[in-house]
């Protein structure tokens, strides 16, 4: 006003928008990464577990069902990547690469923006019929991204073309086509009404993090000593478990986003002062910030962290070590004593063998039998190689002839070879021939 003796005070410096977390645009960085490994997995046989075939797929390894070694260091080790993951950064999981948690935003955004946008664009229409335009849209868009994600999720269990040809005929009665039937039901509900009440509800990952955190675990907490805070609330509206913060750290329904710590740095800012929350290791430990070692800033802070990372790396390493083991092509060759030996006329000797090929590997191979050790032996098979395709088992029944050779005993002993030729691989099974005791002049 003119004349009046009123000063306007400058306004607070604002902080640098540089320094700001900016955890929302990290976290949605990370659901669209982790969301196209979701949907990329099954189809490059990462991880799978093809039930129908019995067999589980593993970086890239198609492991059979009777490789339980393998498998056992698989889950071990997945075992305690989740404990690791627990025990080190609490709930970021949650909150981060959560499937349950990404879809759910996904819902709950998409749900919002279509109806800012029918609201928008048909404005002069009854409210009535925008909320109905609005829901109706929704619940399409929600029932075919159900069936997509039913039909991925299934993926993992049953190999992607033969669960897209029983899609294709609508397959509601063998266990696939029922299996995809129910999941798909179950997604569409969780997109329109479990959503988040499942993390609070159902979820038994927020109850095991509780029992694995500890006071140098990671969380988000809200440090106000100077009693700074304005009480604008936004943190708590932006909080999509809808809690608010400042009552404890180490609420259940708490999934540490870090979305609070944007939406109060962003408030803070504008009063030229600091963000009230944080990451924090624990509740009265340092600020991830702060930290100046490197060790500390990824949260080993302490012996149990060292130690649960050593024995993750060690099933890693049993596993590894596993898998360079492996043999893609596999031979079994067993002798059938049903009956020991049997005699022709000319005096050569039969024994039968029992052999059974399974070729684990992702091209067909040939394996070449031939024998070691036994004079005059011959194998008497009816195609030598054997052809296999990939994933194929054959069975087959053989014999060795041989005729008495000097120095034979009863019990003879010699080697089998197995060359499978594509693969690489070489066997070499230590096995006996028995013959009949030699008759002996009187």
């Amino acid at each position: 006003m003119p004349g009046s003796n009123l000063v306007r005070k400058p306004l607070p410096p604002v902080l640098s928008t540089a320094v700001r977390p900016g955890y929302h645009r990290l976290r949605k960085r990370v659901h669209l990464v982790c969301f196209l490994i979701f949907l990329l997995l099954p189809f490059f046989n990462v991880v799978r577990f093809d039930i129908p075939r019995q067999r589980f797929y593993f970086a890239g390894y198609e492991l059979w069902i009777n490789e339980f070694g393998i498998i056992f260091f698989a889950m071990m080790f997945l075992m305690f990547v989740i404990i690791a993951s627990s025990v080190l950064y609490g709930r970021v999981y949650c909150g981060y690469m959560c499937p349950q948690m990404i879809f759910s935003e996904a819902s709950t955004s998409l749900q919002s923006w279509l109806k800012r946008k029918v609201n928008k664009r048909f404005s002069r229409l009854p409210a009535v019929r925008r909320s109905l335009m609005a829901s109706t849209t929704f619940y399409a868009i929600a029932g075919a991204a159900s069936i997509l994600l039913a039909f991925i999720f299934i993926s993992y269990f049953v190999e992607p073309r033969d669960l897209w040809n029983r899609l294709r005929v609508l397959d509601l009665q063998t266990a696939g086509g029922i299996a995809g039937a129910t999941v798909t039901l179950i997604t569409f509900l969780d997109f329109t009404l479990v959503r988040q009440k499942f993390c609070t509800s159902v979820c038994p990952y927020g109850y095991l993090q509780g029992l694995l955190g500890d006071k140098n675990t990671l969380l988000v907490h809200y440090r106000d000593e100077e009693r700074a805070c304005i009480q604008c609330k936004k943190c708590v509206r932006v909080c999509e478990m809808g809690i608010d913060i400042r009552d404890s750290p180490l609420q259940i329904e708490c999934i540490h986003c870090g979305e609070c710590i944007d939406a109060c740095v962003d408030i803070m800012a504008r009063f030229g002062r600091e963000g009230l929350i944080h990451y924090t290791w624990g509740e009265s430990g340092n600020l991830v910030e702060n930290e100046a070692a490197w060790y500390r800033k990824l949260g080993l802070r302490d012996a149990k962290r060292v130690i649960v990372l050593l024995v993750t790396a060690l099933y890693l390493t049993g596993l590894l070590t596993a898998l360079s083991m492996r043999r893609s092509v596999l031979v079994q060759i067993a002798p059938v004593r049903a009956t020991l030996y049997r005699v022709d006329p000319t005096g050569i000797v039969y024994n039968e063998f029992r052999v059974k090929i399974a070729n684990r590997g992702h091209q067909p191979d040939r394996v070449r039998l031939s024998i070691d050790g036994l004079p005059g032996g011959r194998m008497l098979l009816t195609t030598n190689p054997l052809e296999l395709a990939a994933g194929a088992i054959t069975e087959a029944r053989l014999e060795i002839a041989a005729p008495r050779f000097t120095g034979a005993q009863e019990v003879n002993h010699f080697r089998i070879v197995a060359d499978a030729v594509t693969a690489r691989e070489n066997d070499v099974f230590e096995e006996t021939f028995l013959m009949p005791p030699e008759r002996k002049l009187p």
